[in-house]
């Protein structure tokens, strides 16, 4: 346990961060008086700018000897922008600074499953271990503050956000290894960095991972934003819907904990094939509106539509990437998955509830369809070319 404990402990801090920030942030923009369009407006903008502004800070990362200095740097810059909210009022400030924040804090669990990846194949132990122990941190972090703010000021939710970004920053250096990025110890210059980039672009296996690793993810845009809506509307208390949602995230990291062995057997390409489907499955169902019973055996299922494609798409890009693109390609999964494609779900969800209710996940379901056309493609192709090349 001691030799993943400490990325655990890292992990914790992001997502002690992001389990508040994600949730309640737009709780306290309301609380200052922005409408829900500007609230949206503010949100939306980073994940779409992720696919261009996650690759360039993953380059500029590239460019230290140490991979957890620019993490370092990353959650310090995090910090004083989501400090800067607290400085001034009004909407083009916040919309700027919170751009700033979310942009930097949103590459720290890429650029640290770059570490913990590296780590778990030298010193042996399963990279779901450290991964899940932030999954844990995100529920509490969520349970934690949701019970604060029945008692206390929303002003809450920033200072939360800004001391877990401090912290995050001053940890790096004591939790993080002290890996290089070049295997040579030497900086990577820039042009190797952006031949890198190139590429990675040019590379078939990697694309059609990350294609269907984001189209699985963003299947899941109908059910974060209303979900909760969907099943008030079903008459179910606000306890049933608490218990609904941990309980997916319970699966999520049982599956991260307990299944490596299963994992392994299957390989990256077939998981990625089973999340598809569990995905398929999931939303095709939730989509009429089942009895309680079975919405919590539905959330199991997030075991495999996030769980298990987000466990199979990273030693894919691990595979399928040049090593001196490692961290582009990580941050590039992610702002895809996590940034545009979910954005853009997240954009067409809110006028599919208004006008079809629960049958909003039916169009989930195409979206995941989508993604296991794209998982059958990385299978197919994968063994026929095992190099990616």
């Amino acid at each position: 346990m001691s030799r993943w404990l400490p990325l655990g402990l890292f992990y914790c801090l992001v997502y002690l961060g992001t389990g508040v920030s994600v949730p309640f942030m737009p709780a306290w923009f309301g609380s200052h008086g922005l409408t829900g369009a500007q609230i949206g407006l503010i949100l939306s903008a980073p994940m779409l700018a992720r696919t261009i502004s996650g690759p360039l800070i993953a380059l500029w990362a590239d460019g230290f000897k140490l991979r957890r200095t620019p993490i370092m740097f990353l959650a310090m810059g995090a910090t004083f922008a989501y400090a800067s909210l607290s400085l001034v009022n009004g909407f083009w400030f916040w919309f700027l600074a919170w751009f700033i924040a979310s942009s930097l804090f949103s590459t720290l669990p890429p650029l640290t499953d770059v570490l913990a990846l590296r780590r778990a194949r030298l010193d042996g132990f399963g990279f779901g271990w450290p991964r899940g122990l932030g999954s844990v941190a995100f529920i509490i972090s969520n349970l934690v503050m949701g019970y604060l703010l029945t008692r206390l000021s929303k002003d809450l939710v920033l200072i939360w956000t800004i001391a877990a970004a401090l912290a995050t920053g001053l940890a790096a250096l004591v939790l993080l290894p002290g890996d290089r990025v070049s295997e040579e110890g030497s900086r990577l210059q820039s042009r190797d960095r952006w031949h890198g980039l190139g590429d990675l672009l040019q590379r078939p296996l990697f694309l059609w991972s990350i294609t269907a690793s984001g189209l699985i993810q963003a299947a899941h845009a109908f059910y974060y934003g209303f979900s909760t809506l969907v099943w008030q509307a079903q008459g179910l208390p606000a306890a049933t819907i608490g218990m609904l949602w941990g309980f997916g995230v319970a699966a999520e990291v049982a599956f991260m904990w307990f299944a490596e062995g299963w994992r392994r057997r299957l390989g990256p390409e077939i998981m990625l094939v089973l999340g598809s489907l569990g995905a398929i499955v999931r939303w095709i169902a939730m989509a009429f509106s089942p009895p309680v019973p079975i919405l919590f055996g539905l959330q199991v299922l997030h075991a495999f539509s996030f769980a298990a494609t987000f466990m199979a798409v990273l030693p894919l890009i691990e595979r399928y990437s040049p090593p001196r693109a490692a961290s582009a390609a990580q941050v590039l999964n992610s702002a895809l998955s996590g940034g545009l494609l979910i954005g853009l779900a997240m954009i067409v969800s809110g006028p599919l509830y208004d006008g079809f209710g629960a049958r909003g996940y039916l169009a989930m379901a195409l979206i995941a369809g989508l993604g296991f056309v794209a998982a059958v493609q990385v299978l197919r192709q994968g063994r026929l070319a095992p190099q990616g090349l």
